[in-house]
């Protein structure tokens, strides 16, 4: 296994394993308790540190092909995926559209739809009736939908009839029932941005891998968050 660049070296060697998608920490330290785990040809114990020309090798283990795109969900559909290797983590409702993260890594759906984990989501949003002077702040502070406080999150007022939202929770239709709440009427859902992965340009249907340096960013806190 060959260093990475984009890494931070010395590391210990469970976050060296969850980084390099072998498993998470816990399953790491796992696998060094029972003796699968050899740095440059020597038995690895729990707090063992790897450098960048450290080799790395786990007995018995096979690493899993990872995949990662970004997909530009239409309007007008139930959430899918259009290839059948691949699952969506979270939904948009019919009604919405746009970004979302397609993977066959089930080691990270609990860590971007927990809500004990908190990932900005970023969202355009266009009512039919104009935007109440007290909105903004109103909906940044927090809003009560059906007896749940949502969290604070961040507008930005683009015209008299749109606006910008971050969230960092996910319950359901909740722009739309914070909208409901303070009275404005959503004519367009659109989802931009799911953390660091942007929807960018990519057309209505299309899919486009995520990896590089986007795809370490995107990673990194979310398996060492556990």
């Amino acid at each position: 296994m060959k260093e990475n660049p984009t890494t931070l070296f010395p590391m210990r060697i469970n976050k060296y394993l969850a980084f390099k998608k072998i498993s998470t920490r816990r399953g790491a330290d796992e696998l060094i308790t029972n003796k699968k785990v050899f740095i440059n040809g020597k038995l690895a114990i729990l707090g063992s540190k790897v450098s960048e020309k450290d080799i790395v090798e786990i007995k018995g283990a096979k690493e899993k092909d990872y995949k990662y795109f970004a997909y530009n969900k239409p309007i007008g559909i139930e959430t899918n995926s259009p290839r059948e290797d691949l699952f969506p983590l979270g939904r948009l409702d019919k009604n919405s559209h746009g970004l979302l993260i397609l993977t066959n890594d089930g080691r990270i759906t609990d860590q971007i739809l927990n809500p004990k984990y908190f990932h900005e989501k970023e969202y355009i949003v266009r009512t039919s009736n104009k935007l109440r002077s007290s909105f903004k702040k109103k909906m940044e502070a927090g809003v009560n939908i059906e007896g749940y406080q949502t969290k604070p999150c961040k507008v930005k007022i683009l015209n008299e009839n749109s606006f910008k939202v971050t969230l960092i929770e996910g319950k359901k239709h909740q722009i739309r029932r914070m909208c409901s709440a303070l009275f404005q009427k959503i004519a367009d859902l659109k989802r931009e941005r799911i953390m660091n992965i942007k929807l960018g340009t990519l057309k209505p249907g299309g899919l486009r891998e995520i990896k590089g340096e986007e795809l370490v960013t995107f990673l990194d806190p979310i398996l060492h968050q556990s």
